[in-house]
């Protein structure tokens, strides 16, 4: 069994890494931007709360953020273990995640703050289904509309230069003490994610003594 935690700033490739990693070995994928977002697509009493954080530019709170990963982590259906990103978001948490599961290693994704700005801002949304788009590095065949549904791409409502910058005051001042947490244990990779994903995904790879992409066999 694997267990492993992804951190990075927004845009670094924290979900498609992750993704990568848990399809080639059974891992589930435990995002925490990916529940928030569909509980605000679903409507749902959360969604509601999120909606409203977002759109008054916050952050949203790390007690939040907790309780909903220590519930998706209760439903067990890890059998062959898991990839978080997006958590532990502070010391106390780490500290709480250190002590409950026997963690094998965390995949620190570094990303200049320029590249940050270049990457978020050029993200999209469809309207309609959810799927997401980067006007970089995966352009919709129709210019603003979705391939998958034919939906309207829209900016995200926290994809703007005044709610990047607060995320990144928060993420700069709450990652340096998570990761000397961590590295106490060892457990830190740190690996630069400006090259292309396939890139970056050997280098996770070979810094956790894993196969490298493409040589996983069924």
């Amino acid at each position: 069994m694997r267990k492993y935690v992804v951190m990075g700033v927004q845009g670094s490739g924290k979900g498609t890494q992750s993704q990568m990693l848990a399809a080639d070995f059974d891992l589930v994928h435990i995002s925490v931007g990916d529940i928030f977002r569909w509980h605000v697509q679903s409507h749902t009493k959360l969604g509601a709360q999120v909606r409203r954080i977002m759109a008054a530019g916050d952050l949203v709170g790390d007690d939040l953020v907790e309780s909903v990963v220590r519930d998706r982590l209760q439903q067990h259906d890890w059998n062959y273990g898991f990839i978080v990103d997006g958590f532990p978001r502070n010391p106390r948490q780490a500290e709480f995640f250190l002590e409950s599961y026997d963690i094998d290693g965390v995949i620190h994704l570094d990303l200049p703050d320029e590249e940050v700005h270049r990457r978020v801002l050029a993200r999209r949304l469809c309207r309609n289904c959810g799927m997401d788009y980067n006007l970089i590095a995966h352009r919709p065949q129709e210019e603003n509309r979705c391939d998958v549904c034919g939906g309207v791409l829209v900016t995200r409502e926290d994809d703007t230069e005044e709610a990047l910058a607060a995320r990144l005051r928060d993420y700069h001042g709450k990652t340096n003490p998570v990761l000397d947490i961590f590295q106490r244990k060892e457990f830190v990779v740190t690996v630069d994610a400006r090259a292309d994903k396939g890139t970056v995904q050997n280098a996770i790879r070979k810094a956790l003594r894993l196969p490298g992409y493409g040589q996983v066999r069924a």
